[in-house]
């Protein structure tokens, strides 16, 4: 149950939240239906807030065939769903915390389209700076199509739900709109619903205007001023704000001003924010404490910190944009040019395969594992391997592996924030160090606590790795020590307070 506590907007304004992934997800065993809840901080965090609300709706996709299946019996109206102790479908009255939910079902060719064509890979791939451009993209009129018939197509009727979400309220709401996969629907919302408030958060980076022009400049435009239909957009970064202010001014040429983090859209401004999201420092301790958890940790000490040894850390998705291969790259060097850590130092990382039905993502992970071969090959000792890659999505494990690690490394090409870093700074019983990509939006909280990764230059996140094994246990635990209160004063819970507090004052309340 959160016992989040939200600033009142009940008396203001009626909530709608669209994301793609919901609150809940409906499924079928022996038993019959059954429901789970969502995890994740966002997921607490947005739930924590309708729940608490007299007047709230979440907009979400029908996910599997049971969430068909339920949609359907609802003929497209939101449901009732009781989020605790055990989340079930309401019939009548609630006796728990219960959440409103609209599933929106669309054409599976459609959504195909949407998802696997152009929000992953093209709008990914721009926003992380994944491309290479010699050879990729590639738009033909298939992609075009796609775009037309796919995601603008999929964007309408998620747009579609939430005008009749806001017309069921009176015309009047406040509308949450989250990610890259939705960027047109705010203008579509607005055209209808001129009295909603419309924000839009964006949980990727934003890069400059020259990325963006890798796109159709008919599809960019489209996209931009899908965007601006809403009241504000937030970003975890001042620089991923500003970069779409400059957007706004070089690719639409509207009118700006780069200080306020403002464009002006006819007689209308429209307000960049940037609100870096957190963690939940309860959730966590609370995993961290059960038995399933200890019971990792004494595996975990087991295996990798018997004798003095040193355990170096990552949790991923084996996203290109991860930068997975040149970390491994990295910690060959360090063990090619410090033979004296070979046996003492080992690499545990558990990675979970992400869009296998990407070429792009399906060839990265074949190359992580020839690159693991190899630095196994060569610096195996003892019959004890450097590297040990587990290919699993298990986050007891993860929060074990979290509390016992001497370093975390982070170093991606580009992430919207990488909430991995702050679990392990509140999680961290070792002294832990950070070992934290510059290009991470974490970077720009916890740098100054971190040793920071030049994700592209493997000698110096070599030496960068060195540093961290090697530093002063008095200065490691100051530094994690930091890095946690950081944490804990900015958690999931303030992050969304603070964009509330931007919203009331865009809605005249406050």
């Amino acid at each position: 149950m959160s016992d989040f506590n939200p600033l009142d907007l009940s008396l203001d304004l009626p909530l709608v939240l669209l994301s793609n992934r919901g609150p809940v997800r409906f499924d079928r065993d022996a038993t019959g239906r059954t429901v789970t809840r969502g995890a994740g901080g966002l997921v607490s965090a947005l739930s924590g807030l309708a729940e608490h609300l007299d007047d709230a709706v979440w907009v979400c996709g029908a996910a599997s065939e049971e969430d068909v299946a339920v949609a359907g019996e609802s003929a497209g109206s939101s449901i009732l769903v009781q989020t605790y102790p055990s989340p079930r479908l309401v019939e009548g009255d609630p006796d728990g915390p219960a959440i409103r939910v609209r599933l929106v079902v669309t054409d599976p060719t459609a959504y195909a389209d949407f998802y696997s064509v152009w929000s992953n890979p093209v709008l990914w791939f721009i926003q992380h700076g994944l491309y290479g451009r010699s050879l990729s993209p590639v738009f033909t009129r298939a992609e075009h199509d796609a775009f037309e018939n796919g995601y603008a197509a999929v964007n309408r009727a998620y747009a579609d739900a939430v005008v009749d979400e806001v017309r069921a309220r009176g015309g009047k709401a406040l509308v949450l709109l989250q990610d890259y996969h939705f960027y047109l629907v705010a203008d579509w919302v607005r055209e209808q619903c001129p009295d909603a408030v419309l924000t839009h958060f964006i949980h990727i980076p934003w890069p400059g205007p020259d990325e963006w022009r890798i796109l159709p400049a008919d599809i960019r435009e489209r996209l931009l001023r899908g965007l601006l239909g809403s009241d504000v957009v937030g970003f975890h970064t001042r620089r991923y704000a500003r970069n779409f202010v400059l957007c706004a001014q070089e690719l639409l040429g509207l009118p700006i001003d780069l200080e306020q983090l403002t464009v002006t859209v006819a007689d209308r401004v429209v307000r960049a924010r940037y609100h870096p999201i957190s963690v939940d420092p309860a959730a966590l301790d609370a995993t961290q404490a059960s038995e399933e958890v200890a019971a990792h940790v004494a595996m975990l000490r087991y295996i990798f910190l018997d004798d003095d040894r040193q355990l170096i850390l990552r949790v991923d998705r084996t996203d290109p944009s991860k930068n997975v291969v040149r970390g491994f790259l990295a910690f060959g060097t360090l063990l090619d040019q410090h033979p004296e850590l070979v046996g003492k130092v080992s690499f545990l990382a558990l990675l979970q395969p992400s869009r296998t039905d990407v070429p792009e993502y399906a060839d990265y992970i074949a190359l992580i594992g020839a690159v693991v071969a190899e630095i196994n090959a060569r610096h195996t000792k003892e019959g004890r391997q450097p590297i040990d890659l587990r290919m699993v999505e298990d986050f007891p494990l993860a929060v074990a592996a979290y509390s016992i690690c001497d370093v975390l490394i982070v170093n991606a090409i580009a992430d919207g924030m990488n909430l991995v870093a702050k679990e392990v700074a509140v999680v961290n019983r070792r002294g832990g160090v950070l070992a934290l990509s510059e290009m991470a939006g974490a970077h720009e909280e916890l740098g100054e606590f971190a040793v920071t990764l030049h994700p592209f230059d493997v000698q110096q996140m070599a030496d960068a790795l060195y540093t961290a094994l090697t530093m002063p246990m008095e200065e490691r635990h100051r530094r994690l020590a930091a890095a946690a209160r950081q944490v804990r004063t900015h958690d999931v819970r303030r992050w969304l307070d603070d964009q509330l507090v931007d919203l009331r004052r865009v809605a005249g309340f406050g």
